[in-house]
C-alpha cells in the first residue's frame, strides 16, 4: 500500500500548478501590459498620447519605419505604450490601468518583427527607482481587477489537493 501511497502524492504533486510549486509557492511568469479589446479607439488614443508624453514611455518602436509601427491597429499601438509604461513603472496592477483601458495578460502579444518585453526581461535594477505612480490625464488611475481570477488560482488548488488526500486517507484506513 505504501508504493500506491507514494505513487497518489507524487501525482498530486506534480498536477498542482507550477505557481504552487515554485520558490516561496509562487513562480515567475511573463506578463505584458495590453490594450483591451473593447477600449474605445479615442480613449486609446489618449492615453498613448499620455504615456508617450508625460508617462515617460519608450514609443519609438511604434513610430513610422519602426518594427511596431502601424497606423491601422490602434490596439498594437496603445499596447505597445502600455506595455513600456508597464514595465518602467514597476509592474503594478495601477501601472496597467490607463482609465480602464488596459489590463495584464500572460499571452505574448509580439507580431513578426514586433518583439514586446515582458515582465520577466525587467531585471530590478531598471525599476528599482520607479516604484511610484504618476496620474496624469489618460495615466493609470484606479487598481485594475483583470487580475482578480489569479485569486482563483490561488484558494483552488489547495483545496482540491486537501480533499484528495482526505479521501486518500480514507480509502487507505479502511
Amino acid at each position: 500500500m505504501s508504493g500506491s501511497l507514494l505513487l497518489v502524492f507524487l501525482l498530486v504533486a506534480f498536477s498542482l500548478p507550477r505557481s504552487l510549486r515554485g520558490q516561496n509557492g509562487i513562480a515567475p511568469r511573463d506578463l505584458w501590459c495590453v490594450a483591451k479589446n473593447n477600449a474605445d479607439d479615442q480613449a486609446l488614443q489618449g492615453a498613448i498620447d499620455w504615456a508617450c508624453g508625460p508617462g515617460g514611455a519608450d514609443c519609438s518602436p511604434i513610430q513610422q519605419g519602426a518594427p511596431c509601427y502601424d497606423p491601422k491597429d490602434i490596439q498594437t499601438t496603445a499596447s505597445w505604450a502600455f506595455n513600456d509604461y508597464y514595465l518602467k513603472h514597476g509592474l503594478t496592477d495601477d501601472a496597467c490601468f490607463f482609465s480602464n483601458s488596459a489590463a495584464l495578460t500572460s499571452l505574448n502579444p509580439s507580431h513578426g518583427n514586433c518583439k514586446f518585453p515582458s515582465s520577466l526581461s525587467v531585471n530590478n535594477e531598471s525599476i528599482s527607482g520607479s516604484t511610484t505612480t504618476t496620474t496624469i490625464g489618460m495615466g493609470p488611475d484606479s487598481a485594475d481587477l483583470s487580475g482578480s481570477n489569479q485569486i482563483a488560482s490561488t484558494w483552488f488548488w489547495p483545496i482540491i489537493t486537501s480533499h484528495l488526500f482526505v479521501a486518500l486517507a480514507t480509502i487507505i484506513g479502511s
